[in-house]
């Protein structure tokens, strides 16, 4: 165990599927896995190993923002021997083609974060998603029917941003969204040799200043999950 993961080795799968929110990662694990159970508890960060048709998979939650999304990351890559992360959460959008409850799935991400940075001698590096998971996730919407948008999104520290220039930017930019974690994911993915993929559903809009409640992200987004688990068999 580690200091913010007490599992035991051998408890998680290669594969997990990472949302934010610990409890949407226990409404996964009752809704979805088989034979589920309880393995990492930490400060309320809740994670599972069970089965998804057959096959042994890991869901956690990482928490808001990329420190405590490549602290978890680390853990489970470094001391867990976790081979494969697909993130899944909420995606504010800054397009208007984009809709709310869209599903996303994140090519690229850029950042206003140095986290990434201190990783490449200050270098501003590209921070990209696995191609295979990607290529994987499309395939699999398409067999299963599940509308997704594939496009670039940026990563914020900030929630509350008080800069009037990002949204536009973004806009002008032809990214898809904002988010608080991809980046850090994928550049940590890079650093250490993994694959990894964000799969989000438009939760609320820049734009239109439409947005869900915490209940439904907490309880619904099932079109994203799902295809994280057809993407992890």
């Amino acid at each position: 165990m580690t200091a913010h993961i007490n599992a035991n080795p051998g408890d998680f799968a290669e594969t997990v599927i990472m949302p934010g929110d610990p409890l949407r990662a226990r409404y996964i694990a009752e809704t979805f896995l088989t034979d589920a159970r309880e393995v990492t508890n930490v400060r309320n960060m809740l994670g599972y190993t069970g089965y998804y048709n057959g096959q042994r998979i890991s869901v956690m939650g990482h928490g808001m923002g990329i420190p405590s999304m490549v602290l978890y990351a680390h853990e489970l890559v470094n001391d867990f021997g976790v081979k494969r992360i697909i993130r899944i959460g909420s995606l504010g959008a800054t397009q208007r083609h984009v809709q709310m409850r869209d599903v996303i799935l994140a090519q690229a991400a850029g950042t206003d974060s140095p986290t990434n940075a201190k990783r490449s001698a200050g270098y501003q590096m590209a921070t990209s998603a696995d191609f295979a998971l990607l290529h994987k996730a499309f395939t699999k919407a398409q067999e299963k029917a599940i509308p997704v948008k594939v496009g670039n999104i940026f990563t914020g520290d900030l929630y509350y941003d008080p800069d009037e220039n990002l949204i536009p930017a973004l806009e002008k930019f032809g990214v898809l969204g904002i988010d608080m974690e991809v980046a850090g994911l994928y550049g940590l993915a890079h650093q250490q040799g993994i694959e990894a993929l964000a799969i989000l559903t438009v939760s609320d809009h820049c734009l239109t200043g439409e947005e869900t409640t915490a209940e439904e992200r907490q309880l619904s987004f099932n079109q994203m999950i799902e295809l994280a688990l057809y993407t992890a068999l």
